[in-house]
C-alpha cells in the first residue's frame, strides 16, 4: 500500500485547522451574543431565580359626598398568604386547623396560585383578626411559607346606607381576571355594583412591588439593592360626588318598609343628590370577606334587595307620563291647550271601553293635567297617533340608557310603529291600543332615574341634563379636581308649550281639585304630577314626579312606591317631605353660587391611613 503523499497530509492538515477554527468561531460568536447582545435579557432571567418581587396593594381611594363629607373610608385588614416555593403540603391539615378552612379548599387555591407562579404569595384567606395572625406566628416554623399581607377594607363612615348607589368589592373571580387583563392576580379585589365597579380604574390605583434576594433554597436573604428598585404603590384616586348625604339618609328613612325607589337630582346640572332602592342590604356585609349565609340569604329574599330598584325597574308610569303626550300634540299642532273633552268618565274604541276614575265634565289640557283626566288623554292619544307620542318620549330619553356613571342600568321600552309591527305584525294592532298608552299603560316600561330626568327637563322648559354621581376625581397626584363633563340638550319643543305643562302641574300640587296635594310644601309652590300604575300581579304601583320650587327649579324628583295604591296618597308625600327637608337648608344655595373646582383636595376631611405594619 502506498504512504499518503505530502499534498494529501498537507490537505488534511488543512481542513483540520478550518475545522477547529470554525468550531473555534462558533464559540467566540455565541459567546459574543451571550455576553453583548442577550445581556440584558439573561441578566433579567438571572434576577427571577435570584430575586422574588411581592406586589404590594395600593389604598383603594375615597368617595366624598358633594359637599366633601367622607362616605367610603379604608381600615387594615389582614390576608393569610402562602409561598408555594416554601410550603410544605403535609403542612395543609395543620393551616386549615387555624384558619378555620377546608383542607381541600387551600390545596385547591394553592394549586391555582401555582399555576400563576410558584414564587409570587397566594391569598388563602382574606380579612383575618388579629388572634389568627398571632397564632400564625407562634406556629411559623411549622408552617414554612405561610405569612400575611396588611390590605384594607371598606369602612361606611354615614348616616345612610346608599347601597345601590355606592357598590362593594370583592375577590375577583376567574372570569373576571381575563376580562380585567394582567394588572390583576388571584386573590385582588374589584368593584362590584355602584360606583365602585364603574370607576374601579380610577380608585384600584396602581400596585407597588418590594424586591428581596433569595439563595437557591429559595429563602429571603435581605432586601435586593437596598431597596433601590422597590416601587411604591400609587393610592387610588378620589371621587367627589353630587350626593346629599343628609337628603339620603332622609329619603332612606321615609321609605323604611316600602319596596320602591326614590331618585332626587339637581335640576340645574343633572347631579344626583340621593338615590333609594328598597329593600337594600348593609353594605358592611362585604367590606370584608361575606359568610356564605348571609349571601345565600340575599340571593334567595322574595324581596330582591340586591336588585337597583332606580335604574333597573320596567313598571308602568302611569298618569306621570301625560304631559309627554300633551307636549307632543302641542309641538306637532295637532290641539291648542284650549282643546276640550267631556268627560263622562269612560270612552269606547270598538268593542273596548276605557275607563276613568271620575266623570269631570269639560277639561282643557291645564284641567286634565290637575285633576288627571283619563278620558282628555285616551281622546288626545287617539287624535295624535303613536308616532308623534314615541318622538317626544325619545327626546325625554325614554326607551335608553340614560348614561348615569353607573354599571346597572336598563333601557326600559317605548312602543313604537316598528315595536308594535315586530310584536303583532302590521295587521295586528289597531287604535284600541293606543289609549292606554296615552295614560302611562300598557307595554310602556320606565325606570325611576328616567322619571326623574323627565321632572328635571320640565323643570327646565327642556334642558336636559345626563345624570350623574360623580362630581369630580380628585387626582392624588396633582391634588386637583378634575371636573368630569357631563352631556346637556335643548328638546325640540316650543318655549311657549312648556307652559301649559308646567301650569297643570303646578296647580297639581297647589290647588284644589289637584291629585298631589299632599306634596304640597309650606312657603314654597312646586308641580308635580301623579300616578297609579295598574299591576296586574297585585296592587298597583303609586308614582310621583316633581319639582321644586315652581319658578326657579332646584331640585327635581321621582319617587315609585311598589304595591302601595293611589299615587297621590302614598308617593306625593313622600316627594313633598324630600323636597321640603332639602330646600329649607341654606347651604345649597351658597354651594350653587361657587364653581365646584375651587372646593381644593386639600379642603377635604382627612380620611384614615392604612399602615403598612402588622399587628402589635
Amino acid at each position: 500500500m502506498n504512504a499518503p503523499s505530502d499534498i494529501q497530509i498537507h490537505t488534511k492538515r488543512r481542513v483540520l485547522l478550518l475545522i477547529v477554527i470554525g468550531v473555534f468561531a462558533v464559540f467566540i460568536g455565541r459567546l459574543y451574543q451571550l455576553q453583548l447582545l442577550y445581556s440584558k435579557e439573561f441578566e433579567d432571567k438571572s434576577k427571577e431565580n435570584s430575586v422574588r418581587v411581592i406586589s404590594t396593594e395600593p389604598v383603594r381611594g375615597y368617595i366624598y359626598d358633594r359637599t366633601g363629607r367622607l362616605l367610603v373610608d379604608n381600615r387594615p385588614a389582614f390576608s393569610v398568604t402562602i409561598m408555594p416555593f416554601e410550603f410544605d403540603r403535609a403542612s395543609i391539615p395543620h393551616l386549615a386547623r387555624l384558619l378555620s378552612l377546608e383542607p381541600a379548599f387551600i390545596a385547591e387555591r394553592l394549586k391555582r396560585g401555582e399555576a400563576y407562579s410558584r414564587f409570587a404569595p397566594v391569598k388563602i384567606k382574606r380579612d383575618v383578626n388579629v388572634e389568627t395572625i398571632a397564632a400564625l406566628e407562634e406556629h411559623g416554623e411549622l408552617l414554612p411559607g405561610v405569612g400575611y399581607q396588611t390590605e384594607s377594607k371598606r369602612f361606611y363612615p354615614t348616616p345612610a346606607r346608599a347601597t345601590h348607589l355606592l357598590g362593594y368589592t370583592k375577590e375577583i373571580s376567574e372570569q373576571q381576571l381575563r376580562v380585567l387583563g394582567s394588572d390583576y392576580t388571584q386573590g385582588d379585589v374589584s368593584g362590584a355594583g355602584g360606583l365602585e365597579a364603574h370607576y374601579e380604574r380610577i380608585l384600584r390605583g396602581q400596585k407597588g412591588s418590594e424586591l428581596s434576594t433569595v439563595n437557591a433554597l429559595g429563602q429571603v436573604v435581605g432586601r435586593y439593592l437596598d431597596g433601590a428598585e422597590d416601587k411604591r404603590p400609587i393610592e387610588g384616586d378620589d371621587l367627589l360626588l353630587t350626593l346629599d348625604i343628609n337628603l339620603q339618609a332622609y329619603a332612606e328613612s321615609l321609605m323604611t318598609g316600602r319596596r320602591g325607589a326614590l331618585v332626587a337630582m339637581n335640576a340645574r346640572d343633572g347631579g344626583v343628590l340621593a338615590m333609594v332602592s328598597v329593600p337594600d342590604y348593609n353594605l358592611s356585609f362585604f367590606s370584608g370577606v361575606t359568610p356564605p349565609e348571609i349571601w345565600s340569604r340575599l340571593n334567595s329574599d322574595t324581596t330582591a334587595p340586591l336588585f337597583n330598584r332606580a335604574t333597573m325597574t320596567r313598571y308602568p308610569p302611569g298618569s306621570t307620563f301625560k304631559m309627554v303626550l300633551a307636549l307632543a300634540a302641542l309641538q306637532d299642532s295637532i290641539v291648542s291647550p284650549s282643546w276640550r273633552v267631556t268627560c263622562r268618565g269612560a270612552i269606547r274604541v270598538g268593542t273596548k271601553v276605557f275607563k276613568d276614575l271620575h266623570v269631570h265634565g269639560p277639561v282643557t289640557m291645564i284641567d286634565a293635567i290637575q285633576k288627571s283626566c283619563n278620558v282628555y288623554f285616551y281622546e288626545l292619544m287617539l287624535k295624535a297617533g303613536l308616532d308623534p307620542w314615541h318622538h317626544m318620549g325619545t327626546q325625554f330619553g325614554f326607551g335608553q340608557r340614560t348614561g348615569i356613571d353607573l354599571v346597572e342600568e336598563q333601557a326600559g321600552l317605548l312602543p313604537s310603529t316598528s315595536y308594535m309591527n315586530r310584536r303583532y305584525g302590521p295587521r295586528g294592532w289597531t287604535r284600541g291600543y293606543l289609549p292606554n298608552l296615552g295614560i302611562g299603560q300598557g307595554e310602556l316600561g320606565v325606570t325611576p332615574l328616567q322619571m326623574a330626568c323627565y321632572a328635571m327637563a320640565i323643570a327646565n322648559s327642556g334642558t336636559w341634563h345626563q345624570p350623574h354621581l360623580v362630581r369630580a376625581i380628585v387626582n392624588k397626584r396633582t391634588g386637583a379636581l378634575d371636573v368630569l363633563p357631563f352631556s346637556t340638550h335643548r328638546m325640540e319643543v316650543s318655549a311657549r308649550h312648556w307652559l301649559p305643562v308646567r301650569e297643570g302641574m303646578r296647580r297639581v300640587v297647589e290647588e284644589q281639585g289637584g291629585t298631589g296635594g299632599l306634596a304640597r310644601i309650606p312657603g314654597i309652590q312646586s308641580a308635580g304630577k301623579t300616578g297609579t300604575a295598574q299591576n296586574p300581579h297585585g296592587p298597583d304601583h303609586a308614582w310621583y314626579i316633581g319639582f321644586a320650587p315652581f319658578e326657579n327649579p332646584r331640585i327635581a324628583i321621582a319617587v315609585l312606591i311598589e304595591n302601595a295604591g293611589f299615587g297621590g296618597s302614598f308617593a306625593a308625600p313622600v316627594a313633598g317631605h324630600c323636597l321640603r327637608f332639602f330646600l329649607e337648608r341654606d347651604r345649597l344655595e351658597e354651594e350653587d353660587a361657587r364653581p365646584p373646582s375651587i372646593m381644593a383636595a386639600s379642603s377635604l376631611p382627612a380620611a384614615s391611613s392604612i399602615s403598612g405594619e402588622g399587628p402589635r
